[in-house]
């Protein structure tokens, strides 16, 4: 009975194809594109960049990111400054660790060491001896100080002449420079004034070397000017070893 309410279909007449279904089970399994995280991820790193990263610790966290042989390799590199290839060694990977401890190792050096001298000084012609606080405080302004006014007015002369350099590179640079003014400073303990003013020479003459001949090849896109750029750079850091050799080699009583 029923059979006669339907209609047969000629397979003739029929155009197209029904898909057929799926043999392992009757699920169907929908895949979307992840363009949403996609989009989200975009725009974090959008509001991130710029200034407000600068902010953030996370910016500073990779030249923090060295091994102890890194530094010790990088320090020994700056006790040999005719070589001239510690830029291209840390071109990829410049740290602000280095820098930063060899800083202030200074300052403890310069203070403790200051501070000695003169106390032995004191005692050996028996005289009264007061302790200088401001001996620290001047040896952190001087060290800190440096590292930072002079390489930021170094990226600043060179973007002028159109031989920009990296910002962290320089603060890498001036920060193992210094490095040879901690030997020098304890060698300082010796009682006689010509030995520390050619232990301060040799010092100060290395530094010098050291900085004016790794950023020599860089200076040099500077165009005519680069030789005078150099010297400047050579004749700051002998500038510096002459401060360092009349407040904290020299023994006043």
């Amino acid at each position: 009975m029923m059979s006669s309410n339907y209609t047969p279909i000629d397979s003739q007449n029929v155009t197209g194809s029904v898909p057929a279904a799926a043999e392992s089970s009757g699920h169907v399994t929908v895949k979307f594109a992840d363009t949403f995280s996609k989009t989200a991820s975009g725009s974090d790193d959008d509001q991130q960049g710029g200034w407000f990263r600068t902010f953030s610790i996370a910016a500073y966290k990779p030249y923090f990111d060295v091994d102890t042989s890194d530094v010790v390799e990088r320090i020994i590199d700056s006790l040999f400054p005719f070589r001239g290839s510690f830029n291209e060694k840390t071109a990829d990977r410049p740290d602000l660790y280095g820098p930063f401890w060899i800083c202030t190792s200074l300052i403890f050096v310069a203070a403790s060491i200051g501070t000695f001298v003169t106390y032995l000084s004191h005692k050996l012609q028996k005289k009264e001896w007061d302790y200088d606080i401001n001996l620290v405080t001047w040896s952190a302004g001087l060290f800190y100080g440096y590292v930072t006014i002079v390489p930021v007015g170094l990226y600043l002369i060179l973007k002028y002449f159109s031989a920009p350099s990296g910002l962290v590179q320089l603060f890498c640079l001036y920060g193992y420079s210094l490095f040879v003014f901690i030997p020098a400073l304890c060698l300082s303990v010796i009682p006689s004034q010509i030995v520390r003013w050619v232990i301060a020479g040799v010092a100060g003459f290395m530094s010098a070397t050291f900085v004016a001949l790794n950023l020599r090849n860089h200076i040099k896109s500077a165009g005519e000017r680069w030789f005078l750029i150099v010297v400047g750079i050579f004749l700051l850091q002998l500038a510096l070893a002459l401060v360092l050799k009349l407040y904290l080699f020299t023994v006043t009583v």
